[in-house]
């Protein structure tokens, strides 16, 4: 089994908490059913917001979903002027026999245009 990582972002509309944790669990749910994951097959995931986002932690998310015994860290995205707002990403590590070329990367709403290149 390899060890892959997965990229994945979503945008939301607004600071708000439950803005932020439903946005996040979209994003985990799609990340982990296109890529046929269960919890126990990830290792860690790093979640980023841009620092426009401070009304809850994104990995929050996540912890609701199952994934209390994997390692969740959340940090901010830097502060790039012509960025995107209000962007929440993810990158899982997992163990996986897929080969890189067939993981899929998740991008949703507006973070779409982030990457035009291998979002769904």
């Amino acid at each position: 089994m390899a060890v892959r990582a997965v990229r994945g972002a979503t945008q939301v509309d607004a600071d708000d908490r439950e803005e932020i944790l439903a946005a996040t669990t979209e994003l985990v749910t799609a990340v982990m059913e296109r890529n046929g994951l269960g919890t126990d097959d990830v290792i860690s995931v790093l979640f980023t917001a841009t620092p426009d986002l401070t009304a809850e932690f994104p990995a929050l998310a996540a912890r609701k979903l199952g994934f209390q015994e994997v390692p969740l860290m959340c940090a901010s995205e830097i502060a790039v002027p012509h960025g995107l707002p209000r962007v929440i990403r993810l990158m899982a590590h997992v163990e996986t026999d897929r080969p890189r070329s067939e993981v899929q990367h998740v991008y949703l709403r507006g973070a779409t245009a982030l990457r035009l290149d291998i979002a769904q």
